[in-house]
C-alpha cells in the first residue's frame, strides 16, 4: 500500500505581506506559462496563467521540479474558467532513520516464520496447542519459513517494492516500505498486517498516481500466481464437510474466482471432494487477498489512486460504492476503518488537468478484472 503527500489548503486572500519571494516564483513560472494576474497571501501565491495544451504536462513538470529544488509545491488548478497555479512552500517532513524499516522487516520475517510453523502443525494460534514450544523446533521453524513466510514475504516485498521504484521513476521522493509483523496471538494469523511506504512528495500528475497506484498490485499479483499455482499443485485432495459437521471453533477459508479456476484446471476433483489448504496455498491465498483490498477505490488505497486518476473527482463515487460491497459481503469493520480513519476520497494531484493515456486506461481494466478475481467476500468460515 501506498501513502500519498497531502497538503492542507492554503489561504488565498491577499495582503501586502507575504513570506515568499513572490519575484523569483514569477521568473520561474514566467519561463514556463504566461501569466497575466499574480495575488498572493503570507503564504501561498496564485499565479493566472495562459495555458497551451499540448505543452502543459511537459511545462509544468518542468515548473515542477525547477520549484522543487528551491523548496516550493506548484498547484495546478482549473477555477471559473481560469488556470491558476498555486504555489506555496514545501512542508518539512523529518526522515525516520533506515533501522527502523530494517528492523520492521526483521520483525515482520521473524512473525510469519513462526505463523508458517503454526501452519505446518496444522494450527491456526498458539491456544489450540497442548505444547506451544513445538513452534520453535527447528524442523517446523524451517517448514514455516520455507513453505509460507518465503512466498508471503516474496508476495509483499515485490509489492511494495512496485510502488518504490515507480515513485522514484516519477521523481517522487519515497520512503522504503515499513512491514507491519503480527505475532500468532489472534484467533487467525497471517503473521503481518502487510506494510506500506509513505510518499513525501505529492503525485506531480494523474499518469504518475495511476503508475505509482497499479505497479504495486500488478508486481504483487504476478509473484501470487506462482505462489497459488505450486499451492494448488501441492494440495492434498479431500472429501468436502458439510459446515454443520465440522468441529467447534474450526475454521474455512473462503475462496476467490482465481482460486476455483486454478484449481479446476489443475485438478480434476471428482464430485464432492476439494483441495486441502498447505502453507504455500495459504500464502498464496493471503498474498491475492491483500491485492484486492490494496485495489478497493477508496481513500489512499492503491485502488484509490487508480481511480482517482482515470475518474477524477468521480472517484468517490466508487468509494462509497466499494464501502457498500464491503458492508453486504461481511468486511464492514474494514469498511469502517476506510471511513474513519481513512476517507473515501482522494486527494488531487499537483497537476489535475491532463489526463491519461489509452495504455493506461487499459491496466485500469485490467486492474478491475484482478480485483474481481481475487476479492474473498467472506475469508473465513467459523464454526
Amino acid at each position: 500500500m501506498s501513502n500519498t503527500w497531502t497538503w492542507n489548503p492554503f489561504d488565498n486572500t491577499t495582503n501586502n505581506t507575504t513570506d515568499l519571494d513572490i519575484e523569483l516564483l514569477k521568473t520561474e513560472v514566467g519561463k514556463n506559462f504566461p501569466i497575466y494576474d499574480v495575488k498572493y497571501g503570507k503564504d501561498a501565491a496564485a499565479f493566472f496563467c495562459r495555458i497551451d495544451e499540448n505543452l502543459l504536462e511537459e511545462k509544468f513538470d518542468a515548473l515542477r521540479k525547477s520549484l522543487s529544488d528551491k523548496g516550493f509545491i506548484p498547484i495546478l488548478r482549473h477555477e471559473h474558467g481560469e488556470h491558476i497555479i498555486y504555489i506555496t512552500k514545501k512542508q518539512k517532513r523529518k526522515e525516520k532513520p533506515i533501522w527502523i524499516n530494517i528492523l520492521l522487516l526483521a520483525a515482520t520475517i521473524v512473525t510469519t516464520i513462526i505463523t508458517g510453523s503454526l501452519l505446518s502443525l496444522n494450527h491456526l494460534d498458539i491456544w489450540s496447542m497442548q505444547n506451544p514450544m513445538d513452534i520453535f523446533k527447528f524442523e517446523n521453524l524451517l517448514n514455516g519459513a520455507i513453505f509460507f513466510s518465503l512466498p508471503l514475504m516474496s508476495i509483499l516485498i515485490v509489492h511494495e517494492m512496485g510502488h518504490y521504484f515507480i515513485s522514484k521513476k516519477h521523481g517522487i521522493s519515497t520512503s522504503l516500505p515499513y512491514f507491519i509483523p503480527l505475532p500468532p496471538v489472534l484467533g487467525f494469523n497471517i503473521g503481518t498486517f502487510g506494510a506500506l511506504i509513505s510518499s513525501r512528495d505529492p503525485m506531480p500528475n494523474k499518469k504518475a498516481l495511476f503508475d505509482v497506484g497499479i505497479a504495486g498490485p500488478l508486481a504483487g499479483f504476478l509473484v501470487a500466481i506462482p505462489v497459488t499455482v505450486i499451492g494448488i499443485v501441492t494440495a492434498k485432495i479431500i472429501p468436502v464437510v458439510p459446515f454443520e459437521n465440522l468441529a467447534e471453533g474450526q475454521v474455512v477459508f473462503g475462496s476467490s474466482f482465481l482460486i476455483d479456476i486454478l484449481t479446476k484446471i489443475i485438478h480434476n476433483l471428482p464430485q464432492g471432494y476439494t483441495i486441502d489448504f498447505n502453507p504455500i496455498l495459504f500464502a498464496g491465498w493471503v498474498g491475492l487477498l491483500i491485492t484486492s483490498i490494496n485495489l478497493l477505490p477508496a481513500g489512499q488505497l492503491d485502488g484509490g489512486h487508480i481511480f482517482r486518476a482515470v475518474l477524477g473527482n468521480k472517484q468517490k463515487y466508487a468509494g462509497w460504492i466499494a464501502i457498500f460491497i464491503m458492508i453486504l459481503t461481511g468486511w464492514w469493520f474494514f469498511a469502517l476503518i476506510i471511513i474513519f480513519l481513512m476517507g473515501t476520497m482522494h486527494p488531487p494531484p499537483l497537476n489535475d488537468e491532463t489526463g491519461i493515456d489509452y495504455k493506461r486506461k487499459l491496466l485500469f481494466v485490467l486492474a478491475i478484472v484482478i480485483l474481481i478475481l481475487c476479492f474473498i467476500p467472506t475469508p473465513i468460515y467459523v464454526k
